[in-house]
């Protein structure tokens, strides 16, 4: 691969990476470090790339198993915000600042912490980053039925979880994990 093809590939799909990488750790300087990780094995695996999906979808597939991968080395897992998506698309100016000044966004976070990676994983792409199905399940490696139900039943258990005061503020309600 060319240096110029590597840069043009880091400018064009550097964003997608990072904020998939941010909302699944929850942490800029992990997402940082985990963001540089995975543009090293697309570098050294794009020989490989058969061109059966988008260049994109390529490399978050590869950022989606480099914070798997990352999490398991550390024996856990704590993906971030999905539901937040719907407040994205309601808010002005930068959506991710604006979120994360807003105390609802930190209850989100409680939430999505208790459910189960699959479902915080499909949250995030199809929620938040609003890929399609075949998208995420190219990026998940799923067929796009696992993606469908389980994008359902995280919605459903989010939906489950939090509740709003009458004063509008969100409300996590703790349940056993799921």
């Amino acid at each position: 691969m060319k240096e110029s093809n590597l840069h043009e590939l880091y400018e064009s799909c550097f964003q997608d990476v990072y904020h998939y990488l941010l909302y699944f750790t929850n942490s800029h300087s992990e997402a940082e470090d985990l963001t540089q990780e995975t543009f090293i094995k697309a570098y050294k695996n794009y020989a490989r790339f058969e061109h059966r999906s988008s260049i994109n979808t390529w490399i978050l597939s590869i950022a989606r198993r480099t914070a798997v991968d990352h999490y398991r080395k550390r024996k856990m897992i704590s993906l971030v915000p999905e539901l937040i998506g719907k407040l994205e698309k309601n808010s002005r100016g930068n959506p991710l600042q604006e979120l994360e000044r807003n105390d609802d966004y930190h209850t989100l976070q409680k939430a999505l912490s208790t459910l189960k990676p699959d479902y915080r994983n499909v949250v995030i792409l199809r929620g938040l980053k609003e890929y399609s199905v075949k998208e995420t399940a190219e990026i998940l490696g799923w067929k796009e039925t696992k993606v469908k139900v389980n994008y359902h039943r995280a919605i459903k258990r989010l939906k489950g979880l939090l509740s709003k005061s009458h004063e509008g503020e969100v409300i996590f309600h703790e349940q056993k994990r799921g």
